[in-house]
Formats: C-alpha cells, structure tokens, sequence
C-alpha cells in the first residue's frame, strides 16, 4: 500500500512539491472549457493547505513544443484563486533563482503555481539535473496527478525518487477503486470496450476478462473482432495487424470460457458519400461504412447491463462526435447510469460521452486517466506510483 498524504506529520511550514494534473480541455481559440480536474483536485490541496504546508503545485497543459502563451498555467491560476483567494501566486517559470525566491517569501498554507512544466524538453526526458532542480525547490513530493502516472517524467518520477513522497487523495481513490473492481468484483461483472485501437486495449481486455463475466465490444474496434470471426465489414476500420489482435484475444476469452458480445448490427453510410447519410444494417459489405452500433446490438447490451451488479466502460461505441452516430454511445451510458451496477467509466472519449449523454452524476466513479486507466486495468506497472514509498503499517 502506497503512502497517502494522511501518513505525512508535521507539515507546518514544509514545502510540498505537488504533481497535479491541470491539463484542461480547450476550445479551439484557447479558452478552457471544463474546470473538472482542478475540482477533483481540491480536497488534496486543501488538506495540505490546512496544515500549514507552503504548497508548489506544477502541471503541464497541452503537448507543447518549447515555450507557448496559448498553453501558460497563467488562466490555471485565477482558476484556484477563486477557490483559495489571497493565497495563490504564479511563477512564470519552473526553475532557477526566480523561483526560490517566491517560494522563500511564501506564507505558510499559501500556493505558487509553477508555469507548464512541458516547456522544457528536459521534463519528457526526466533527464535527471531538471529533476535534481525541480526538487531542490520542496522537502516533500506529492503525486496526484494520476491521468500521467502511466509516464516516466521528471515531474511523475524522477522527483519523487529524491524526496520523501506520497500520493494525494485522487490518486489513492483512482488505484483503490479500480483495483477492488477487478480483484473482488460484483457480480455478475459486465466489461465494455469501445474506441479505435484494439492494439491499445489488448492488456487492459485479457486482465479484466479474467475476474469479467462478460466482455462487450463495440466502436472501431469492433470490426477487426468481427473480420477475425470471418464477417465482411466493407470500408470499416480494420487491418491485418488489429484483426489478428482480435483473433488472440478472441481465442484466449474462449480458453477462459467468457462471453464476448460484438455488434449484430451496425448504423453504417457508404464511402465517398460527403453527406454521409446513414442506414441501419446487419452485414457490412462492399463500400459499407460502419460508424455506431445499431439498435439490435444496443438492445443486446442493454440486456446485459440490466443483469450486472459491476459495469466497467472504456472507449465510445460509435463516432459519437457526430450526432448521426452518437446514439449507440449515449443510449449504453444512459443504461449504465440508470442501472443498479456499481459503474466505473474511464477514458477521455468515454468520460466525454457519459457528460453529453448528461448522466455524468450517476456514474459511481469518472477515471480522470486515459491511458494510466488502461494500463491500471490491464494490470500494468505505472512508474508514477511504482515510486511511491509504500505506507509503513
């Protein structure tokens, strides 16, 4: 078990080094659109506030390449002065005396922002001075920031090898939930897979299958599973590489003895047709298209979210972006909000989806990780808390 910012003593005065993970989504112009992460934040913060600590919180926004004012923390920081008033300040830069100076005339339980830790290549390098400078600037480090504790960065792990360290409340809430959902689920315990790539989600599919009664496949992914069952998908995604994925993990469920469910029935439109108009067909063929789940197959999943007690949802069903295709996606996260499975949701798209679908409350837990989520379900290691010193009991 990973130490927790609860098993931390004497905080007064200390400079804690918290990793959060600020990176909001922006509109096209730049404008932040959802403050949810930093909400999600908010309990850590306040309870190293609380006691004292001089906190240093450092994020990254964006996949910048090198300095960028369109992807500055800057707006990030009237954010939490709105919620912390008279005890935020922003540094434009990361490192150095500029630094050390603010953080030297900090007040106790006060915050200074750090400026996007991804302006500096060194950070995706964790190349080891930049991670020696980022800690010579706390006497503890604080990881929170679970959505990249999948990634080996001088801010996720190359400063917490050299500080004391713990995990936030986010982060502790992210492992156990998802871990008891796979180790000790209720059943009957429904999977569902969705999105693009098969590739990606292989690990993920074959770990949970083995606590899973049941796995359900749906969007792009989908038609290499069906290819690999020996259906024709006309112009749908699919490769050599992706079909011959699926065929393992269709042969390795059926060593387990699990049921898969894969579309019956698909809303397609034929290739080349700029307006894309849609219909409702079983078989793909020719220069078929298929883009959503059809109602047969939304029936069939529904069937079995109402018998499960556990639901766990990973990649949209369709290209739900396009409201012509968004039925399928909206109506399986509709029905697994308003069953009587424990529901966890995880996934930039399928969290997205579960928010349009306007059903996000009823969700039992939102995974703020994309690709931490996965490989957390697939049972991989997430060097972000494999760094972690575990709690002494």
């Amino acid at each position: 078990m990973k130490r927790s910012i609860r098993d931390l003593v004497n905080l007064e005065g200390k400079r804690v080094f918290l990793r959060a993970d600020f990176n909001l989504p922006m509109d096209k112009v730049g404008r932040i659109t959802d403050t949810t992460r930093v909400i999600n934040e908010l309990p850590t913060i306040r309870y190293l506030l609380q006691r004292g600590a001089k906190l240093i919180i450092c994020s990254h926004l964006g996949r910048p390449k090198g300095f960028d004012f369109r992807l500055s923390m800057w707006p990030i920081s009237l954010i939490l002065m709105k919620y912390f008033p008279g005890k935020v300040q922003f540094s434009e830069k990361i490192i150095g005396p500029q630094v050390k100076e603010q953080i030297e005339n900090m007040s106790n339980g006060s915050i200074l922002l750090l400026e996007n830790v991804r302006f500096y290549k060194e950070e995706e390098e964790n190349e080891p001075n930049f991670a020696k400078e980022l800690a010579s600037l706390a006497d503890i480090y604080v990881n929170d920031a679970f959505g990249v504790a999948h990634r080996k960065h001088a801010s996720t792990f190359g400063v917490a090898r050299l500080l004391p360290n713990a995990i936030g409340f986010l982060m502790e809430n992210e492992i156990k939930t998802i871990s008891e959902a796979i180790e000790n689920p209720k059943r009957p315990f429904v999977a569902i897979f969705g999105g693009a790539k098969v590739q990606d989600k292989i690990k993920a599919i074959l770990n949970i299958a083995k606590s899973a009664d049941v796995i359900m496949v749906g969007g792009a992914m989908a038609y290499s599973f069906l290819m690999a069952k020996g259906f024709t998908v006309g112009r749908s995604m699919a490769n050599t590489e992706s079909v011959q994925t699926a065929e393992k993990i269709i042969k390795e469920l059926d060593e387990m003895g699990k049921r898969l469910l894969i579309p019956i029935d698909h809303v397609a439109y034929m290739f080349g047709d700029k307006k894309e108009k849609t219909f409702v067909v079983e078989t793909l063929s020719g220069e078929m298209v298929g883009a959503d789940i059809g109602p047969q197959t939304i029936k069939l999943f529904e069937d079995e979210i109402k018998e499960a007690r556990q639901v766990i949802w990973n990649g949209p069903l369709g290209k739900y972006e396009d409201p012509k295709f968004q039925e399928g996606t909206f109506q399986i996260a509709k029905r697994i909000a308003h069953s009587q499975a424990y529901s966890i949701v995880g996934g930039g798209d399928s969290v997205s989806a579960v928010k349009q679908a306007r059903c996000m409350r009823m969700i039992n837990h939102i995974s703020t990780g994309g690709g931490a989520t996965l490989k957390l379900l697939g049972g991989e290691s997430l060097p972000g808390i494999e760094v972690i010193q575990e709690k002494y009991i």
